[in-house]
C-alpha cells in the first residue's frame, strides 16, 4: 500500500497494492497498523454508501464537533471527481483544495480528516461511492458550502453542462464560502 501526502497536509491518497490474475484482483483496502503509520489514527464506526447516475454532484460537506467526521473515500463501481476543501482557519492552505479522480479501475482512495468539506462528482453512470466514518451522523451538525462558490472556484473538470449536473435541494441553498463561519 503506498500512502502519499497532497498539497494539503493530512489529506492522503491511498494506493493500495493490486493483485491481478485471471480470476479477477484482490487488494487490501484497509490496514489500521499501515494507516496509523502513515498517521492516520481513525477509529471507524459507520460505513455509507451512495448509488450515482453521472453528472450527480454531492457536496460540499461536512459535520462540526462533536460530530466531525473523518472519511476514507473511495469508489467500487464507476468513476468520481473527489473534492476536499480545507476549513481549518490555522491552516496555511485554509479554502484551498484538493481534486483527485478515484474509480473502480484506479481504486484510489482519500483520507479527508475532519477539518475539511468533502463532495464528489459522478463521472459515469452507476457509480458506487463509499465512505468509512469516524463519527456517526448527525444532521444538527451538517455544515456546508455551495459547490460552484466563486471564492474557492474549484475547477470540476468535466464534460458535464451546469444543466446536466443533478443536484438535490440542500445542496442548491448551501452559503457561500465568503458567508461561511468555519467551526475548525
Amino acid at each position: 500500500m503506498n500512502i502519499t501526502k497532497t498539497p494539503i497536509s493530512d489529506l492522503l491518497v491511498i494506493e493500495p497494492k493490486v493483485w491481478k490474475d485471471n480470476r479477477g484482483y484482490f487488494y487490501e483496502s484497509y490496514n489500521s497498523k499501515l494507516f496509523a503509520d502513515a498517521g492516520i489514527n481513525a477509529d471507524f464506526v459507520q460505513d455509507n454508501q451512495s448509488f450515482s447516475q453521472k453528472g450527480a454532484l454531492r457536496g460540499l460537506h461536512a459535520q462540526k464537533a462533536p460530530f466531525a467526521q473523518g472519511k476514507l473515500v473511495r469508489v467500487l463501481q464507476g468513476k468520481v471527481l473527489d473534492i476536499a476543501v480545507d476549513i481549518r482557519k490555522q491552516s496555511d492552505t485554509y479554502g484551498q483544495y484538493f481534486s483527485i479522480e478515484l474509480s473502480s479501475e484506479n481504486h484510489k482512495q482519500l483520507w479527508v480528516p475532519p477539518g475539511f468539506l468533502h463532495g464528489f462528482l459522478t463521472l459515469e453512470d452507476n457509480t458506487i461511492f463509499t465512505y468509512k466514518v469516524t463519527s456517526y451522523y448527525d444532521k444538527a451538525s451538517e455544515i456546508g458550502v455551495i459547490w460552484n462558490d466563486a471564492d474557492l472556484n474549484i475547477d470540476w473538470n468535466s464534460n458535464i453542462t451546469k444543466e446536466d449536473l443533478l443536484l438535490s435541494e440542500k445542496d442548491l441553498v448551501l452559503p457561500a464560502f465568503k458567508d461561511f463561519d468555519s467551526p475548525f
